[in-house]
């Protein structure tokens, strides 16, 4: 066997393959803040927000330096263009809920990320009780015009008690309901499911996912949960009534995950990035490179694949020349 070649190639469908055969070449994403909040801050669902969740929402500040998203989009595709010689992008609307507008301000926002042809594609991450019929129509209408459109909806886990738990603000059904008025205008939908969250055993994330499988969706991302400085995840880490887990333990359930999805699923993401200013624990969090080499690792060692537990084949023996 070529173990040269195994080492290059991945068990498991990755966004950049995904996009390299969607558009011929690389493409990256500009990540944009566009000064959003979400209902479960404005007081509409809470006030407090996710028990994971800090005043910034995953974004990255720029909305509060006055940063226009054209600016941001343009500073962003001149970084990566020369960074990667890449040509094309996708633009990424990330903090917070990006659909939580009237449908005539989201447009006038989503327009100014499009500051030129080198942009093919848009990303929204939003919630599922923020995504309407009428925001569902308005990103359709890119669709229509060739661009690429992923809606990304934060499930974290398809427990509702869970969800209360950690004052998510939405159920499980929620997220059902989203997801079919997406499919039905043929829109691209990724998924984001948090393992590690308060009160759940590896059984439990597990079945999270088990139940996504067999749903219509195009695309995941996992993230473990880490502890971020000033929220209420932080008391309750410091107090001891919450422990992360593993590094290992953390590698163990991606993997298994993965070969609970078929391998139509594009996985966007295999662990998350947090800022090391504001993480507090666990430290692993901040090994990034690390964890995604341990994936690999674990895939081999155990033999394991996106989709084997589908039937699918090993992709890495797909892969390979026949003699």
């Amino acid at each position: 066997m070529n173990f040269k070649k195994l080492a290059q190639t991945k068990r498991y469908h990755t966004l950049n393959a995904f996009l390299r055969a969607a558009f011929g070449e690389r493409v990256h994403k500009v990540t944009i803040d566009a000064g959003f909040s979400c209902p479960n801050r404005t007081g509409e669902k809470g006030t407090g927000g996710c028990i994971y969740c800090n005043a910034l929402g995953s974004g990255t500040g720029a909305f509060r330096l006055g940063k226009s998203i054209r600016n941001q989009m343009l500073e962003g595709m001149e970084r990566l263009s020369k960074r990667y010689k890449v040509r094309k992008f996708i633009a990424y609307f990330q903090a917070f809920s990006n659909t939580y507008a009237p449908p005539e301000k989201l447009k006038t926002l989503y327009d100014e990320a499009l500051v030129d042809e080198r942009v093919v594609g848009l990303a929204i991450g939003t919630r599922p009780d923020c995504v309407t019929k009428e925001v569902v129509e308005l990103l359709a209408t890119y669709r229509e015009k060739g661009l690429m459109v992923w809606l990304e909806m934060g499930l974290q886990s398809a427990h509702n008690k869970t969800l209360a738990l950690i004052n998510r603000g939405h159920t499980y059904q929620d997220f059902l309901a989203a997801l079919e008025l997406a499919k039905n205008r043929e829109l691209l939908v990724c998924t984001h499911v948090i393992f590690g969250l308060p009160g759940e055993s590896p059984e439990d994330m597990l079945a999270t996912i088990e139940k996504i499988a067999a749903l219509p969706l195009d695309g995941i991302k996992f993230h473990e949960l880490y502890v971020v400085r000033g929220t209420p995840m932080e008391k309750l880490y410091l107090s001891g009534a919450y422990k992360p887990l593993s590094q290992g333990e953390y590698v163990d359930l991606v993997c298994e995950a993965l070969a609970l999805l078929p391998w139509r699923v594009v996985i966007q993401r295999l662990t998350g990035d947090p800022r090391p200013d504001e993480l507090v624990a666990p430290a692993w969090a901040g090994e990034k490179q690390k964890t995604l080499a341990l994936i690999e690792e674990t895939l081999l060692n155990r033999d394991l694949w996106q989709g084997k537990y589908w039937g699918e084949p090993d992709p890495l023996l797909r892969e390979l020349p026949k003699n």
